[in-house]
């Protein structure tokens, strides 16, 4: 091996994962590779091969403690956005047993990812949380993330509903805080998660404040709204 330029002799010196990319990896080597490179790569893919090895088995040990609890694990998972190990950091991490917690408010709070209020004596303050669990507020930041990209559910219309309010980060935020409240309820009661659906927001709404508010976006846009009630809604009424 030593003084090799032939990429394709070096790329078949990958291992793992890094097999699956060889062309890549072979057009990458294509060109002044010498011996000391050769001896930075060798020791980087075995690098990755004992991290390969190392997550394996730690995956394995999570598994094996985590088996008495492994139905609540898959409950966990019935909520969007939630993967198996999101499910089991959340599970870690807050407990199965949810009679620690007077209510899903108080393990909102101890999680430190509760909306909290944002006035006190007539002053605005940040709005932000406090520093809570990392591991479990990483594990539902990444969820809300997944979560937002679902069809027609409960949680990305709460983050398009916040979003155009409060911006990115705080309707994340809001959708994480929702993923664990719903949390607390499905480890409380045992049961899967119900979605509320992708309409929960319209179906909510006061249909006299829709009409205004698109009025007035028509009117700014230079429009003349005359509005006739539908055949539908009259025989309804």
């Amino acid at each position: 091996m030593s003084g090799t330029k032939d990429p394709e002799v070096l790329a078949d010196l990958a291992r793992g994962v890094l097999r699956k990319k060889l062309p890549a990896l072979k057009e990458a080597l294509a060109g002044n590779f010498k011996p000391h490179h050769a001896l930075i790569v060798s020791h980087i893919l075995a690098h990755l091969d004992y991290l390969d090895e190392a997550i394996a088995a730690l995956s394995e040990e999570v598994e094996q403690r985590l088996a008495p609890f492994a139905h609540k694990a898959e409950l966990l998972a019935t909520i969007d956005g939630v993967a198996a190990r999101n499910a089991q950091v959340i599970l870690a991490e807050l407990g199965p047993d949810m009679g620690r917690f007077p209510s899903d408010r108080h393990a909102a709070s101890w999680t430190a990812i509760c909306p909290g209020n944002n006035e006190s004596a007539g002053k605005r303050k940040t709005g932000r949380t406090r520093k809570g669990n990392p591991h479990l507020r990483a594990a539902l930041i990444e969820s809300a993330n997944a979560a937002i990209r679902t069809k027609d559910t409960y949680l990305p219309a709460q983050y398009e509903q916040v979003k155009r309010r409060r911006g990115h980060k705080k309707a994340i935020t809001a959708v994480a805080h929702s993923i664990l409240i719903a949390s607390y309820h499905v480890l409380k009661d045992e049961v899967p998660y119900q979605d509320l659906g992708g309409d929960y927001f319209a179906r909510r709404a006061d249909p006299n404040r829709i009409t205004k508010r698109l009025i007035a976006q028509l009117e700014r846009l230079g429009h003349t709204v005359t509005l006739q009630t539908s055949t539908a809604q009259a025989t309804a009424t």
